[in-house]
């Protein structure tokens, strides 16, 4: 990647945000100054959950962003177009399209509901591509200003080992379908010089996932801080958006590209103790 480009003024539309990875990212390109909407469900507090989308917003304003909350959900297209017309009117366009919002469910085919199916599906798959398709106006114009346009997904690179659907199928389509999002958007978008890429942790990230789904405190202890995922992401979309689209990153492979090796510092325990790799990634 060259010489990066800063993210003040320009203004960033996120599915989720109200906490982890999604909140990492938000709080780094506040700290550039950069203009921030929040469209998430988390209103109000939950037991279960920390954080909601206004402390989320209130946390990003200190760290020197704008930000503009809007309580909804991705999967209803006139809450998604609520959403981008009130960013553009608030911040006068759209530079960076963050899709990071997801439901997780590893059940096996035999017992995973058809409701949660339907869910991963319309908030992973089909709110990312959503997303994506109503902020390309906004993008495009971004593009003929020069101001370095990116879509961002949080999803794995695409791996056709059977283990993964044989786990937990109804969970690695709704993933790969966020990733073919990524894969089709950036040959597409190719010639408006709009960027698309994929980030994901080669560890387990601490997160409410990893806590309530995937290990609780033992894999949380295993796993890395959700800043590594924010300071990749960074690297990213402060990188041109000619020269960077149509990429599957992990988190660690961004950094060693900056120059970034050492990660000690993103782990939630320090010490030599074996991380547990991400879900989607071959040992």
């Amino acid at each position: 990647m060259t010489e990066p480009i800063s993210l003040t003024g320009r203004t960033m539309i996120m599915s989720g945000g109200s906490r982890g990875i999604g909140l990492a990212i938000a709080r780094r390109a506040a700290a550039d100054g950069a203009n921030i909407t929040l469209i998430a469900k988390t209103d109000l507090p939950d037991p279960r959950l920390p954080g909601t989308i206004h402390t989320a917003a209130a946390e990003l304003e200190r760290a020197g962003g704008t930000v503009l909350t809007v309580v909804g959900d991705i999967r209803f297209d006139d809450q998604v177009e609520r959403a981008v017309e009130q960013t553009v009117d608030r911040f006068g366009g759209i530079d960076i399209v963050v899709n990071n919002a997801s439901a997780i469910d590893l059940s096996p085919t035999d017992v995973l509901p058809m409701k949660k199916y339907d869910l991963m599906q319309d908030i992973n798959c089909r709110g990312s591509f959503l997303l994506a398709k109503t902020c390309l106006p906004a993008l495009r114009k971004s593009a003929a200003a020069e101001r370095n346009p990116h879509i961002l997904t949080l999803s794995p690179p695409i791996n056709l080992n059977p283990l993964w659907a044989g786990a937990s199928l109804g969970y690695t389509i709704a993933k790969y379908g966020m990733s073919l999002t990524t894969l089709g958007l950036a040959h597409e978008l190719r010639p408006d010089g709009i960027a698309v890429n994929s980030l994901w942790p080669r560890t387990t990230i601490a997160s409410a996932a990893v806590r309530n789904v995937l290990g609780g405190g033992a894999m949380i202890a295993r796993s890395r801080t959700p800043d590594i995922c924010a300071d990749a992401a960074y690297a990213v979309l402060t990188s041109p958006s000619a020269d960077t689209t149509g990429n599957f990153f992990l988190d660690e492979d961004v950094l060693t590209g900056i120059g970034i090796t050492d990660f000690e510092k993103y782990r939630v325990l320090p010490g030599d103790s074996e991380l547990q790799a991400d879900l989607f990634l071959d040992a």
